[in-house]
């Protein structure tokens, strides 16, 4: 069975990484028995000039989409979609559009400790954004987070205190930027094939399935 690694380059804050992430759960799983998939979730910030504290999240997205009725209208949307794949948005319960910087840091400590655990923290992030309305940029939540994913809740309220890793963050999204992702969530298979924006699981899944008959077939003209 041929392997591939995926980065998944998203923001917490974004409901569309949101609907990506469960729709390449449901990609991953159509082919599980035919492809290995391997996923690392990358930083990206839509908003990185928001403060520390955040900002007012429904006056700066009727200001960003131009209203309260295109807001309004891309919300049922996206919980159209949302219910289709098992989430459960509540738009307005959020109250807070945070700078998410943090928010990263935490999901690349975890990813210090393995794949399991980021995914579990990613997931979290994206809950607790969207279907709980709780600040993710808030350190109370954050630690909250990180513990009930089995981090160590003493060690990461002392790195979040910090500036560790914050400048390896920004890197890396301007390392993103710099090889052209200017939106997300963007999927880059094997470091060599991208797929923008949250594409449907028999898209990602057909991607996943020629990708790995490229490579078994790669493999055996190598033999």
């Amino acid at each position: 069975m041929e392997r591939i690694v995926i980065d998944v380059v998203s923001d917490v804050v974004c409901p569309w990484c949101y609907v990506g992430k469960a729709r390449l759960e449901l990609a991953i799983a159509e082919v599980q028995d035919e492809v290995g998939v391997d996923v690392n979730w990358r930083p990206y910030r839509l908003n990185p000039d928001y403060p520390p504290e955040g900002v007012d999240h429904k006056a700066a997205l009727e200001k960003k989409l131009g209203g309260a009725e295109r807001v309004a209208e891309g919300h049922k949307m996206l919980t159209q979609l949302g219910s289709e794949v098992g989430i459960k948005f509540d738009f307005d319960a959020v109250k807070i559009s945070p700078n998410t910087l943090d928010a990263h840091r935490l999901i690349h400590w975890a990813m210090v400790e393995d794949r399991e655990k980021q995914d579990r923290v990613v997931d979290a992030l994206f809950k607790a954004n969207f279907e709980e309305g709780r600040n993710v940029g808030d350190h109370a939540v954050l630690l909250d987070i990180a513990e009930a994913c089995g981090l160590d809740r003493a060690v990461t309220a002392s790195l979040l205190a910090s500036d560790a890793d914050s400048d390896l963050i920004v890197a890396e999204i301007k390392a993103a930027q710099d090889m052209g992702v200017s939106g997300v969530p963007f999927f880059i298979f094997d470091q060599q094939y991208a797929v923008s924006g949250a594409q449907t699981p028999d898209v990602i899944a057909g991607a996943l399935r020629d990708i790995a008959k490229a490579k078994a077939e790669a493999r055996a003209g190598m033999n």
